[in-house]
């Protein structure tokens, strides 16, 4: 059996107030020609489908048509779908009975029976081959909440163990349901040990003091586990049959050189046979300029020597981070990259600034009886101090002062 392996599209995300459906329509286009020309029989989408719990109807209508489109061109294909910590369990499974016509399986929660117990069933999902025979049992597991898991008595961590407890569960069922020949393979969406973060665009999982799981509540069995919600594509302990896929678009400028793609996983009876890594194009681009922070005007003419191909379409503008390393504060910086920018087909995102390294120990200690006496300009001045090692100037301290005087001048 062949599958794909995707996780965190964010379909509705903003990268610093840009509107990106355009990218995420891109993706889901080459997804699509992907998904034909490598004669996937199953599709495997990890969590984090939309960038929160709320999504736009139109970040709805462009997930749904994909699913559509999906079906129309490979009918015997087979898509399981996990919610991750981004997403509504409940909105997510609300079109469930609708999408298992299809044999699309939706999974945002765990389930319990009348008598409280978990509904482990729901969690196991068969998935068929081209002709039709069932070829693998997939532990569709979503982002686990403590409500998720089952109640452990231990003096370690009740949570971590619950979602181990609970991965063993589902997988004793799979191993009592299975016949010889038939894989085992695993879905998650959660963060493993030594996995490696994208700082900027995820939000950490930390429930009950617990971050990272161990590989170790994977049995050995499962031929294969598809992780969701890391957005750099790495193995889990080096092992080669857990893998994050990674999301398939940069999240943020941190992710400007992660290699995006999706994973082609074959698998030969229970076992493993080959990963492949299939790169995502990017459909538009991320640039830094410049890739360390500079000067003020040594990043002022770069911008100004920036060659880009012409395109009247704004769409396919590259996104700009610009790094300035500050020795003052710069009131017009805003101003003057803009001028450098005019006319440049590129959408100017953020402008990073640092500050040159600035002596030890230029900001003393104080006591709260000489906190207590510090005026509002006191306190201006000390900042300053502290950030550019120098005394402010007039200018600044005449506009703080009248920043003060607004609330009365409004009264």
């Amino acid at each position: 059996m062949r599958f794909l392996h995707t996780s965190d599209w964010h379909l509705g995300q903003t990268l610093h107030s840009f509107e990106r459906s355009y990218e995420h329509q891109c993706f889901l286009d080459w997804l699509l020609h992907t998904l034909v020309s490598e004669q996937a029989e199953a599709l495997l989408i990890s969590g984090d489908i939309f960038d929160n719990a709320n999504p736009s109807s139109a970040s709805q209508k462009q997930f749904y048509r994909f699913l559509q489109q999906a079906k129309a061109h490979v009918p015997f294909l087979n898509i399981v779908i996990i919610a991750g910590n981004h997403d509504s369990a409940g909105r997510l499974e609300a079109a469930g009975p609708l999408l298992e016509e299809f044999d699309i399986t939706v999974i945002g929660h765990v389930r319990r029976t009348a008598g409280g117990e978990i509904d482990l069933a729901a969690l196991l999902v068969p998935m068929r081959n081209c002709r039709g025979d069932i070829a693998a049992w997939c532990l569709a597991i979503p982002f686990l909440r403590p409500g998720d898991v089952p109640c452990v008595e231990t003096k370690g961590d009740a949570y971590t163990e619950g979602i181990a407890l609970l991965y063993r569960q589902v997988f004793e069922l799979a191993a009592q349901r299975r016949i010889p020949g038939q894989a085992i393979i695993a879905l998650g969406h959660c963060h493993m040990v030594g996995g490696e973060v994208s700082v900027e665009s995820e939000r950490r999982i930390v429930i009950g003091g617990a971050e990272a799981l161990s590989a170790a509540i994977f049995d050995p069995a499962i031929a294969y586990a598809a992780l969701g919600h890391l957005h750099k594509a790495q193995r889990v302990g080096r092992q080669e049959n857990l893998r994050y896929c990674g999301s398939p678009l940069p999240m943020s400028f941190a992710e400007i050189d992660y290699q995006h793609q999706v994973l082609c996983v074959e698998l030969s009876g229970e076992s493993l046979q080959a990963v492949s890594e299939i790169r995502v194009p990017r459909a538009v681009n991320l640039l830094r300029i410049p890739r360390q922070a500079a000067s003020v005007e040594a990043v002022l003419a770069e911008l100004a020597a920036l060659d880009l191909p012409a395109s009247a379409d704004v769409e396919r503008h590259p996104y700009l981070e610009v790094r300035v390393r500050l020795d003052a504060p710069e009131p017009g910086l805003r101003a003057r990259v803009d001028a450098a920018l005019e006319n440049k087909p590129v959408r100017l995102a953020r402008i990073e600034t640092c500050f040159a390294e600035k002596p030890a120990g230029l900001v003393t200690a104080m006591s709260l009886d000489e906190l207590n006496r510090l005026q509002p300009e006191d306190i201006f001045k000390r900042l300053f101090y502290s950030r550019y090692g120098s005394e402010a100037p007039i200018e600044q301290l005449n506009a703080f002062a009248e920043l003060l005087l607004e609330p009365e001048l409004c009264k």
